[in-house]
């Protein structure tokens, strides 16, 4: 049975949370962040000297986490044990450290569990890696958003620097390189598209361009 949720996936730096966030607003759904979801259980890790190839200690680790999101201005504003870590996951680092622990069975379990029983009732639009292929794969609607990765290093350090970052075009592009490999090498919930998925390259799109042709193929009761 389809569900009334709407999945957009696709590599890091291609833009999927600003969009899924503008397409969730313009039509009155909850924009979930997935992405941010599991930097978040990095950060954690990382903050509690978890080895991230650790899958018991993970496990446990996020046996007792509680994640709470909400719509912020730019990005997501995600609290963790009710402690906002908004600014602290967006980080390259951390963004690594998110791809090594999705990585691992135990923690995609507990978090996919988590984001299911959000998007329950439905009306939601999910963004992440693997939204469309295993966590809602009965989505009524599914994107796959990329981009070439010298577009979207550059489309990030510009982020970085507007927020007041010091950033290294080619350092980004290094890094997001190797998550692209990480995350479509891996043997647990790879970085794929659905065979049913709409494929949007946006590498010559502006963000609005994008927003109206996901939203021009969507039908809202």
């Amino acid at each position: 049975m389809k569900q009334e949720i709407i999945t957009i996936d696709g590599p890091s730096g291609s833009g999927k949370s600003t969009i899924s966030r503008s397409v969730a607003a313009e039509l009155g759904f909850t924009f979930l962040d997935t992405g941010a979801m599991y930097r978040a259980a990095g950060y954690h890790a990382i903050q509690k000297r978890i080895d991230l190839a650790d899958e018991k200690g993970l496990e446990y680790l996020l046996d007792n986490i509680e994640l709470e999101l909400y719509p912020g201005k730019d990005d997501t504003r995600i609290f963790l044990n009710h402690q906002e870590i908004s600014e602290a996951i967006r980080t390259a680092e951390i963004g690594l450290a998110a791809s090594r622990v999705s990585a691992l069975p135990a923690v995609r379990k507990k978090l996919t569990k988590i984001q299911r029983e959000m998007g329950r009732l439905g009306m939601v639009v999910a963004e992440g890696r693997d939204t469309g292929t295993v966590v809602f794969p009965e989505a009524s609607y599914k994107f796959y958003l990329d981009a070439s990765p010298e577009e979207r290093a550059r489309r990030r350090t510009l982020q970085l620097r507007q927020q007041g970052y010091e950033a290294d075009e080619q350092e980004i592009l290094k890094q997001l390189k190797e998550r692209d490999d990480a995350d479509s090498s891996r043997s647990q919930a790879p970085l794929r598209k659905a065979a049913d998925a709409v494929i949007i390259d946006s590498s010559k799109l502006t963000i609005e361009e994008v927003i109206n042709l996901i939203i021009g193929k969507v039908k809202v009761p």
